[in-house]
Protein backbone atom coordinates (compact mmCIF):
# COMPACT_ATOMS: atom_id res chain seq x y z
CA UNK A 1 0.00 0.00 0.00
CA UNK A 2 1.28 3.45 -0.92
CA UNK A 3 1.88 5.75 2.06
CA UNK A 4 2.76 9.42 2.38
CA UNK A 5 5.76 9.94 4.62
CA UNK A 6 4.70 11.94 7.66
CA UNK A 7 5.27 11.57 11.37
CA UNK A 8 2.98 9.78 13.77
CA UNK A 9 2.97 6.30 12.24
CA UNK A 10 2.29 4.63 15.60
CA UNK A 11 0.17 1.96 13.90
CA UNK A 12 3.07 0.85 11.71
CA UNK A 13 5.31 0.67 14.75
CA UNK A 14 2.75 -1.39 16.72
CA UNK A 15 2.32 -3.78 13.82
CA UNK A 16 6.08 -4.26 13.63
CA UNK A 17 7.01 -4.40 17.31
CA UNK A 18 3.69 -5.33 19.01
CA UNK A 19 4.07 -2.51 21.52
CA UNK A 20 3.40 1.21 21.77
CA UNK A 21 6.19 3.68 20.92
CA UNK A 22 7.26 6.86 22.65
CA UNK A 23 6.25 9.11 19.77
CA UNK A 24 8.23 12.30 19.11
CA UNK A 25 7.51 12.19 15.37
CA UNK A 26 4.11 13.96 15.53
CA UNK A 27 3.83 17.52 16.86
CA UNK A 28 0.78 17.02 19.08
CA UNK A 29 0.11 18.52 22.52
CA UNK A 30 1.76 16.40 25.23
CA UNK A 31 -1.14 17.26 27.54
CA UNK A 32 -3.70 15.45 25.41
CA UNK A 33 -7.18 16.86 24.78
CA UNK A 34 -8.54 19.19 27.50
CA UNK A 35 -10.99 17.62 29.94
CA UNK A 36 -13.79 19.86 28.65
CA UNK A 37 -13.21 18.63 25.11
CA UNK A 38 -13.29 15.00 26.20
CA UNK A 39 -16.59 15.63 27.98
CA UNK A 40 -18.00 17.31 24.86
CA UNK A 41 -17.00 14.29 22.76
CA UNK A 42 -18.82 11.96 25.14
CA UNK A 43 -21.97 14.11 25.02
CA UNK A 44 -21.79 14.24 21.22
CA UNK A 45 -22.04 10.46 21.04
CA UNK A 46 -25.81 10.89 21.32
CA UNK A 47 -25.71 12.63 17.91
CA UNK A 48 -23.75 10.06 15.93
CA UNK A 49 -26.91 8.63 14.32
CA UNK A 50 -27.62 12.02 12.71
CA UNK A 51 -25.88 13.55 9.72
CA UNK A 52 -23.61 16.41 10.77
CA UNK A 53 -24.43 19.99 9.81
CA UNK A 54 -22.59 20.32 6.46
CA UNK A 55 -22.23 24.08 7.00
CA UNK A 56 -20.90 23.76 10.56
CA UNK A 57 -23.10 26.71 11.54
CA UNK A 58 -22.60 26.64 15.31
CA UNK A 59 -18.89 25.94 15.02
CA UNK A 60 -18.37 28.78 12.52
CA UNK A 61 -20.29 31.14 14.80
CA UNK A 62 -18.02 30.16 17.69
CA UNK A 63 -14.92 30.57 15.51
CA UNK A 64 -16.15 33.93 14.26
CA UNK A 65 -16.57 35.18 17.82
CA UNK A 66 -13.16 33.76 18.78
CA UNK A 67 -11.34 35.51 15.91
CA UNK A 68 -13.53 38.58 15.56
CA UNK A 69 -14.58 37.82 11.97
CA UNK A 70 -17.90 37.05 10.29
CA UNK A 71 -18.85 33.34 10.24
CA UNK A 72 -19.21 33.65 6.46
CA UNK A 73 -15.45 34.17 6.22
CA UNK A 74 -14.80 30.71 7.67
CA UNK A 75 -14.84 27.26 6.05
CA UNK A 76 -14.35 24.11 8.14
CA UNK A 77 -12.81 20.89 6.91
CA UNK A 78 -11.49 17.45 7.79
CA UNK A 79 -8.18 18.85 9.01
CA UNK A 80 -6.05 21.50 7.33
CA UNK A 81 -4.87 18.99 4.71
CA UNK A 82 -8.46 18.62 3.49
CA UNK A 83 -8.67 22.39 3.02
CA UNK A 84 -5.34 22.50 1.18
CA UNK A 85 -6.72 19.94 -1.28
CA UNK A 86 -9.99 21.86 -1.63
CA UNK A 87 -8.12 25.10 -2.27
CA UNK A 88 -6.03 23.52 -5.02
CA UNK A 89 -9.14 22.04 -6.67
CA UNK A 90 -11.14 25.28 -6.39
CA UNK A 91 -8.38 27.68 -7.45
CA UNK A 92 -6.57 25.44 -9.97
CA UNK A 93 -3.57 27.78 -10.09
CA UNK A 94 -1.10 27.66 -12.93
CA UNK A 95 1.96 28.69 -10.92
CA UNK A 96 2.69 28.55 -7.22
CA UNK A 97 5.57 29.43 -4.92
CA UNK A 98 6.44 27.49 -1.76
CA UNK A 99 9.44 27.67 0.53
CA UNK A 100 11.88 24.78 0.92
CA UNK A 101 11.92 23.05 3.31
CA UNK A 102 8.24 23.16 4.19
CA UNK A 103 5.16 20.96 4.68
CA UNK A 104 4.99 18.68 1.64
CA UNK A 105 1.20 18.68 1.27
CA UNK A 106 1.18 22.14 -0.34
CA UNK A 107 3.19 21.00 -3.36
CA UNK A 108 1.46 17.61 -3.43
CA UNK A 109 -2.02 19.15 -3.63
CA UNK A 110 -0.92 21.74 -6.19
CA UNK A 111 0.79 19.14 -8.38
CA UNK A 112 -2.36 17.03 -8.46
CA UNK A 113 -4.16 19.82 -10.32
CA UNK A 114 -1.30 20.37 -12.76
CA UNK A 115 0.14 23.46 -11.08
CA UNK A 116 3.77 24.35 -11.69
CA UNK A 117 5.38 24.65 -8.24
CA UNK A 118 8.54 26.71 -7.69
CA UNK A 119 10.55 26.42 -4.48
CA UNK A 120 12.14 29.39 -2.76
CA UNK A 121 15.18 27.89 -0.98
CA UNK A 122 15.66 28.73 2.69
CA UNK A 123 19.24 28.82 3.99
CA UNK A 124 20.72 26.76 6.82
CA UNK A 125 23.11 29.65 7.49
CA UNK A 126 20.08 31.88 8.14
CA UNK A 127 18.38 29.16 10.25
CA UNK A 128 15.81 28.61 7.48
CA UNK A 129 14.24 32.03 8.03
CA UNK A 130 12.24 33.68 5.27
CA UNK A 131 14.14 36.83 4.29
CA UNK A 132 13.53 39.79 1.99
CA UNK A 133 15.10 37.70 -0.75
CA UNK A 134 11.66 36.21 -1.34
CA UNK A 135 10.16 39.51 -2.52
CA UNK A 136 11.58 39.46 -6.10
CA UNK A 137 10.14 35.95 -6.49
CA UNK A 138 6.61 37.36 -6.11
CA UNK A 139 5.53 38.47 -9.59
CA UNK A 140 2.26 38.81 -11.55
CA UNK A 141 3.10 35.49 -13.22
CA UNK A 142 2.43 33.80 -9.88
CA UNK A 143 -1.05 32.72 -8.75
CA UNK A 144 -0.51 31.62 -5.15
CA UNK A 145 2.19 31.72 -2.46
CA UNK A 146 2.22 29.36 0.54
CA UNK A 147 3.90 30.38 3.80
CA UNK A 148 3.92 28.38 7.05
CA UNK A 149 3.94 30.48 10.25
CA UNK A 150 5.64 29.07 12.26
CA UNK A 151 7.38 27.04 9.59
CA UNK A 152 7.45 23.27 9.48
CA UNK A 153 9.92 21.66 10.15
CA UNK A 154 12.14 24.57 11.30
CA UNK A 155 9.66 26.25 13.66
CA UNK A 156 10.63 29.75 12.51
CA UNK A 157 8.38 32.79 12.22
CA UNK A 158 8.81 35.52 9.64
CA UNK A 159 9.52 39.04 10.86
CA UNK A 160 6.22 40.93 11.01
CA UNK A 161 7.54 43.86 8.98
CA UNK A 162 8.58 41.45 6.24
CA UNK A 163 5.18 39.74 6.36
CA UNK A 164 3.57 43.11 5.71
CA UNK A 165 5.87 43.62 2.70
CA UNK A 166 4.97 40.17 1.38
CA UNK A 167 1.26 40.93 1.79
CA UNK A 168 1.65 44.24 -0.06
CA UNK A 169 3.64 42.62 -2.89
CA UNK A 170 1.05 39.84 -3.25
CA UNK A 171 -1.76 42.42 -3.38
CA UNK A 172 0.06 44.42 -6.05
CA UNK A 173 0.78 41.34 -8.16
CA UNK A 174 -2.66 39.75 -7.73
CA UNK A 175 -1.22 36.75 -5.87
CA UNK A 176 -3.24 34.85 -3.26
CA UNK A 177 -1.18 34.52 -0.07
CA UNK A 178 -1.96 31.35 1.86
CA UNK A 179 -0.59 31.41 5.40
CA UNK A 180 -0.62 28.16 7.36
CA UNK A 181 -1.08 29.07 11.04
CA UNK A 182 -1.74 25.53 12.28
CA UNK A 183 1.04 25.88 14.89
CA UNK A 184 0.44 29.56 15.68
CA UNK A 185 -1.36 28.79 18.96
CA UNK A 186 1.92 27.43 20.38
CA UNK A 187 3.70 30.79 20.02
CA UNK A 188 4.26 32.85 23.16
CA UNK A 189 3.98 35.93 20.92
CA UNK A 190 0.19 36.13 20.63
CA UNK A 191 0.34 39.01 18.14
CA UNK A 192 1.91 37.14 15.22
CA UNK A 193 -1.31 35.92 13.57
CA UNK A 194 -2.47 37.66 10.39
CA UNK A 195 -6.16 37.19 11.21
CA UNK A 196 -6.50 40.85 12.32
CA UNK A 197 -5.51 42.05 8.82
CA UNK A 198 -7.59 39.47 6.94
CA UNK A 199 -10.09 42.00 5.58
CA UNK A 200 -7.41 44.19 3.98
CA UNK A 201 -5.62 41.63 1.81
CA UNK A 202 -5.99 38.80 -0.70
CA UNK A 203 -5.25 36.33 2.03
CA UNK A 204 -6.34 32.86 3.13
CA UNK A 205 -5.32 31.58 6.58
CA UNK A 206 -5.25 27.89 7.51
CA UNK A 207 -5.82 26.83 11.11
CA UNK A 208 -6.42 23.51 12.90
CA UNK A 209 -7.39 21.99 16.24
CA UNK A 210 -5.23 18.97 15.48
CA UNK A 211 -1.97 19.77 17.25
CA UNK A 212 -2.66 22.37 19.96
CA UNK A 213 -5.69 20.60 21.44
CA UNK A 214 -4.43 17.05 20.89
CA UNK A 215 -7.19 16.20 18.40
CA UNK A 216 -5.19 14.65 15.56
CA UNK A 217 -7.51 11.62 15.51
CA UNK A 218 -10.67 13.76 15.36
CA UNK A 219 -9.59 15.70 12.24
CA UNK A 220 -10.75 19.32 12.37
CA UNK A 221 -9.36 22.32 10.54
CA UNK A 222 -10.66 25.58 9.15
CA UNK A 223 -9.65 28.48 6.97
CA UNK A 224 -10.43 32.18 7.02
CA UNK A 225 -10.76 34.33 3.91
CA UNK A 226 -12.75 37.36 2.73
CA UNK A 227 -13.11 35.91 -0.79
CA UNK A 228 -16.60 34.41 -0.47
CA UNK A 229 -16.71 32.92 -4.01
CA UNK A 230 -13.41 31.12 -3.31
CA UNK A 231 -14.74 29.69 -0.03
CA UNK A 232 -17.89 28.52 -1.79
CA UNK A 233 -15.83 26.89 -4.53
CA UNK A 234 -13.74 25.16 -1.87
CA UNK A 235 -16.90 23.95 -0.13
CA UNK A 236 -18.05 22.38 -3.40
CA UNK A 237 -14.65 20.81 -4.10
CA UNK A 238 -14.96 17.92 -1.64
CA UNK A 239 -17.39 15.60 0.10
CA UNK A 240 -20.58 17.21 1.50
CA UNK A 241 -20.08 16.19 5.18
CA UNK A 242 -16.38 16.76 5.88
CA UNK A 243 -16.73 17.53 9.61
CA UNK A 244 -18.38 14.98 11.89
CA UNK A 245 -20.71 15.79 14.79
CA UNK A 246 -17.93 14.69 17.14
CA UNK A 247 -15.40 17.03 15.54
CA UNK A 248 -17.78 20.00 15.60
CA UNK A 249 -18.56 19.43 19.28
CA UNK A 250 -14.87 19.09 20.11
CA UNK A 251 -14.02 22.32 18.28
CA UNK A 252 -16.65 24.38 20.05
CA UNK A 253 -15.52 23.06 23.43
CA UNK A 254 -11.83 23.65 22.67
CA UNK A 255 -12.36 27.34 21.96
CA UNK A 256 -13.31 27.90 25.61
CA UNK A 257 -10.16 26.24 27.01
CA UNK A 258 -8.09 29.37 27.72
CA UNK A 259 -6.35 28.05 30.89
CA UNK A 260 -5.30 24.92 28.99
CA UNK A 261 -3.62 27.08 26.35
CA UNK A 262 -1.63 29.09 28.87
CA UNK A 263 -0.47 25.94 30.65
CA UNK A 264 0.53 24.26 27.38
CA UNK A 265 2.50 27.26 26.10
CA UNK A 266 4.39 27.47 29.39
CA UNK A 267 5.27 23.78 29.25
CA UNK A 268 6.44 23.98 25.63
CA UNK A 269 8.61 27.03 26.31
CA UNK A 270 10.38 25.36 29.25
CA UNK A 271 10.80 21.94 27.68
CA UNK A 272 11.89 23.30 24.29
CA UNK A 273 14.79 25.08 26.02
CA UNK A 274 15.72 21.85 27.82
CA UNK A 275 15.72 19.80 24.62
CA UNK A 276 17.63 22.41 22.61
CA UNK A 277 20.41 22.52 25.21
CA UNK A 278 20.53 18.72 25.54
CA UNK A 279 20.80 18.30 21.77
CA UNK A 280 23.61 20.83 21.59
CA UNK A 281 25.45 18.96 24.33
CA UNK A 282 25.27 15.85 22.15
CA UNK A 283 26.98 17.75 19.33
CA UNK A 284 23.87 18.29 17.20
CA UNK A 285 23.26 21.43 15.17
CA UNK A 286 19.98 22.85 16.51
CA UNK A 287 17.77 25.29 14.60
CA UNK A 288 16.46 27.88 17.12
CA UNK A 289 12.75 27.61 16.32
CA UNK A 290 9.78 28.85 18.33
CA UNK A 291 7.19 26.10 17.78
CA UNK A 292 6.43 22.88 19.67
CA UNK A 293 9.03 20.97 17.67
CA UNK A 294 12.77 21.21 17.03
CA UNK A 295 14.72 20.70 13.81
CA UNK A 296 18.29 19.49 14.26
CA UNK A 297 21.16 17.87 12.37
CA UNK A 298 23.10 14.87 13.62
CA UNK A 299 26.04 13.18 11.89
CA UNK A 300 24.39 9.76 12.27
CA UNK A 301 22.12 9.23 9.27
CA UNK A 302 20.67 6.12 10.93
CA UNK A 303 19.65 7.83 14.17
CA UNK A 304 15.90 7.42 13.55
CA UNK A 305 16.25 3.67 12.97
CA UNK A 306 18.41 3.24 16.08
CA UNK A 307 15.91 5.10 18.23
CA UNK A 308 13.02 3.12 16.77
CA UNK A 309 14.74 -0.07 17.92
CA UNK A 310 14.67 1.44 21.43
CA UNK A 311 10.96 2.21 21.22
CA UNK A 312 11.26 5.90 20.28
CA UNK A 313 9.94 7.51 17.10
CA UNK A 314 11.42 10.73 15.70
CA UNK A 315 10.78 12.32 12.31
CA UNK A 316 13.50 11.82 9.74
CA UNK A 317 13.56 14.92 7.51
CA UNK A 318 15.67 13.29 4.80
CA UNK A 319 12.77 13.54 2.35
CA UNK A 320 12.20 17.28 2.88
CA UNK A 321 13.27 19.37 -0.10
CA UNK A 322 16.20 21.49 1.05
CA UNK A 323 17.30 19.12 3.82
CA UNK A 324 18.49 15.51 3.46
CA UNK A 325 20.05 12.66 5.48
CA UNK A 326 21.02 13.61 9.02
CA UNK A 327 18.21 16.13 9.52
CA UNK A 328 15.57 15.25 12.12
CA UNK A 329 12.57 16.81 13.83
CA UNK A 330 11.33 16.02 17.32
CA UNK A 331 8.17 17.16 19.07
CA UNK A 332 8.44 18.89 22.44
CA UNK A 333 6.70 16.69 24.99
CA UNK A 334 6.49 16.52 28.80
CA UNK A 335 9.53 16.52 31.07
CA UNK A 336 9.62 12.77 31.77
CA UNK A 337 9.18 11.84 28.11
CA UNK A 338 11.83 14.34 27.02
CA UNK A 339 14.33 12.92 29.50
CA UNK A 340 13.62 9.40 28.24
CA UNK A 341 14.27 10.62 24.68
CA UNK A 342 17.60 12.14 25.62
CA UNK A 343 18.64 8.98 27.50
CA UNK A 344 17.92 6.97 24.35
CA UNK A 345 19.80 9.46 22.19
CA UNK A 346 22.85 9.33 24.45
CA UNK A 347 22.95 5.57 23.89
CA UNK A 348 22.95 6.24 20.12
CA UNK A 349 25.37 9.20 20.07
CA UNK A 350 28.43 8.39 22.19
Amino acid sequence: MMNRTHGGDWAGYEQKYHSQPLDFSANVSPLGPPAGVKAALVRAMDQVSRYPDPQCRRLRESLGAYHGVAPGQILCGNGASDLIDRLALALRPGRALVTAPTFSEYAAALSRVGCRVTEYPLSKEESFQVTEGILPWITPALDVLFLCEPSNPAGQITDRELLEKILAKCDTCGVLLVVDECFEEFLTDRSHSLVPVLARHRLLILRAFTKFYGLAGVRLGYCLCQDFPLLEAMAQAGQPWPVSNLAQAAGMAALGEREYGQRLRGLIQTQRAFLQEALKNLGCHVVPGQANYILFFAQDVHLAQKLEAQGVLIRSCANYSGLGPGWYRIAVRGEEENRRLMQAMRRCIP
